[in-house]
């Protein structure tokens, strides 16, 4: 694989080629054999032709023996419009397929689990049955969807505190610590039948949960499924890094020609050969300590640890240019920290997250491309991104600028892309 950084000469000279001869000189100066996009509808500005430059200027690096260059894509809502986390979730209710936790005490489903919440949990939902009847209790139903997709109870109480707003999202970990009991091959199950189901559903589908409606669709982005298969023909090493279910994520990205040993999303501790409520960890956190998932700081660290081969602290920091990613794609805050490290380029799904599009929009580097979503985008956002004042959030939760490496201020900036 060769991540070698181009000089900064040879970088200019390829920027100034694609700027004053657009797509057709860099597909004429492309090597021979190297693969293209094949879709162009959906791409934005010269987002294909800079994305095919690149692939160009890494193709031949598959003759040349040694390790592939690297591309990473998060998954919901990158490489899918929806989130397959979500869909999987809305299944497991809807099926019966929710273990209650021992002894009915919901606060071992999560150490981030907050009193109220394990108190809503424990009064709406049954004990001593072994799946939960959520397809007709819609009152356990509706406790564990509140919980699940806004943090907070029916009785709108702070469900989860006390996490690293950097590390963890404790919703979404949630999602993969409720599959405690179940097999991995039986989550793979479940996955499957969800998937189906809402691929076969119409666009804009939804579907009854508890007393609530929820999407009820997910579709695979065809330029997304075209880029992937094109890194691939290149001869990149192309990786999914996302913050659901780790057995969920193997199923969904075999449809895009990744194998599940090329996915890292969430993965539960095993015991006795089922899941637990614990999670493996990354870099200085344990296993069992569930305090690092596949979330933005913490997906530079999985990436570091089991894409690059770096263990401890060390998995933790950015590492030196030879030993990251070259291509990344993402669509949300989730994923900014793993876009920030990618060399080459890093592409933007414009879904209106503060402090991506302020890092996006600034291009501090001109290696960052911005792409409104291929299907469903949004509308261009009326109000500049609060880039100098509330754009990040720190790990205890609190809102601050978004800064530069060099700790200056990144200044508000414009929706422009949509």
């Amino acid at each position: 694989m060769n991540h070698r950084l181009r000089t900064s000469a040879a970088a200019a000279a390829a920027a100034l080629v694609l700027a004053s001869t657009g797509p057709a000189s860099a597909a004429q100066a492309r090597p021979a054999g190297c693969p293209t996009l094949k879709t162009s509808d959906g791409w934005y500005g010269d987002n294909k032709a800079r994305i095919d430059a690149l692939i160009a200027d890494h193709c031949e690096d598959r003759y040349k023996g040694g390790r592939k260059p690297v591309a990473v894509f998060d998954w919901d809502n990158t490489v899918v419009k929806n989130d397959v986390g979500d869909a999987t979730f809305y299944w497991l209710l809807r099926n019966d397929r929710i273990r209650p936790p021992r002894g009915g005490d919901w606060s071992t489903t999560s150490r981030y689990l907050t009193p109220e919440a394990a108190t809503a949990l424990a009064d709406a939902c049954p004990t001593g049955v072994r799946t939960l009847p959520t397809s007709t209790d819609t009152r356990c139903a509706d406790e564990l969807l509140a919980v699940y997709g806004t943090g907070a109870t029916t009785g709108a109480e702070a469900a989860f505190a006390g996490h690293d707003r950097r590390r963890m999202e404790p919703q979404y970990a949630w999602l993969a610590q409720l599959l405690h009991g179940w097999t991995t091959r039986q989550v793979e199950s479940f996955a499957a039948a969800a998937r189906a189901e809402n691929l076969a559903a119409p666009q804009g589908a939804t579907q009854q949960v508890g007393t609530a409606r929820v999407a009820g669709w997910v579709r695979y982005y065809e330029q997304q499924r075209d880029l992937i298969g094109a890194l691939q023909r290149a001869g990149f090493d192309v990786r999914i890094v996302s913050a659901s279910p780790e057995p969920v994520v193997d199923v969904w990205a075999k449809g895009v020609g990744v194998d599940p040993s090329h996915t890292l999303g969430i993965r539960n501790t095993t015991e006795h050969g089922r899941l637990t409520s614990h999670l493996e960890g990354c870099g200085t956190v344990r296993d069992g300590e569930d305090a690092m998932i596949t979330y933005i700081d913490g997906k530079r660290c999985w990436i570091n640890q089991e894409i690059f081969g770096v263990r401890g602290p060390a998995a933790e920091r950015v590492r030196p240019a030879a030993r990251r990613q070259v291509f990344a794609a993402g669509d949300s805050d989730t994923d900014v920290s793993f876009l920030r490290d990618a060399t080459g380029l890093r592409l933007v799904l414009n879904r209106n997250k503060n402090e991506l599009m302020c890092r996006a929009y600034e291009n501090g580097d001109g290696r960052w491309i911005v792409n409104p979503m291929f299907i469903e985008p949004k509308k261009r956002k009326a109000t500049p991104y609060p880039c100098a004042t509330t754009g990040y959030t720190a790990g205890d939760g609190t809102p601050q600028p978004v800064r530069r490496p060099d700790g200056s201020i990144v200044p508000d900036q414009q929706d422009t892309v949509f």
